[in-house]
């Protein structure tokens, strides 16, 4: 049985202008401007290339005022920049890219983890049921602050790699990726001091790194 092959790609750097690889959101400007989700989906588009009001407002379906003034508090909170700018007849036109690949946001949005909302709000659960691959798994396991430390920044890594993975096709999917510490009871380790229901680090106030696109606005690195 011969199989099929795919054809080759070229690998492409993803976004098509420089920026820095992390920023950090943490004044109430930018976190408010995180906090609407047409203002992420501003930020998700301009990861994979620079693009002006008149796209954006055409790939949103949305009116030029309405795109225009989402990205001005982009603009005014750091996220979002001026990267080139061309000539469109007599006008010119200015294009905008992220000022950051990674925007990590400290702490959770209220009690909730971070980006489950977002995802289950942009969701295409019709799809999801007809795919033919198993998308999810929660696994758990007692370790180490330190080695959950890590495993997160893999995590992460795994997730910025995917956001530069080449653009084909007409679907677009996304990565929700997490580690978090649970309430769940455990086996006590035989040289643990703690008592037997303790199960919560006791750092267990040390701010959170998410990305968001997002992962996110990775906000996300998409």
């Amino acid at each position: 049985m011969s199989s099929i092959e795919r054809p080759s790609v070229e690998p492409v750097q993803l976004p098509d202008y420089e920026l820095a690889d992390e920023i950090e959101a943490s004044t109430d400007e930018q976190l408010k401007a995180l906090a609407d989700p047409l203002r992420v989906h501003v930020l998700d588009l301009v990861l994979e290339r620079a693009m002006g009001v008149t796209e954006l407002a055409r790939t949103l379906g949305k009116p030029k005022s309405t795109v225009a003034h989402h990205v001005d508090v982009l603009v005014d909170a750091g996220l979002l920049a001026v990267v080139r700018t061309r000539q469109v007849r007599a006008m010119t036109e200015r294009l905008y890219g992220r000022t950051g690949r990674t925007i990590n946001i400290r702490g959770r949005q209220g009690d909730k983890l971070p980006f489950v909302a977002d995802a289950l709000a942009e969701v295409d659960t019709e799809l999801l049921d007809r795919l033919e691959f198993n998308c999810f798994t929660l696994r758990h396991a007692r370790i180490s602050i330190e080695r959950a430390e890590e495993f997160s920044r893999r995590l992460i890594a795994l997730a910025i790699e995917f956001t530069t993975l080449t653009r084909e096709g007409d679907i677009e999917f996304a990565v929700l990726a997490g580690i978090y510490p649970t309430t769940r009871r455990t086996h006590r380790p035989a040289h643990s001091t703690r008592p037997a229901d303790s199960t919560r680090p006791a750092d267990s106030t040390r701010p959170a790194h998410s990305t968001r696109p997002a992962d996110s606005p990775s906000v996300a690195d998409s």
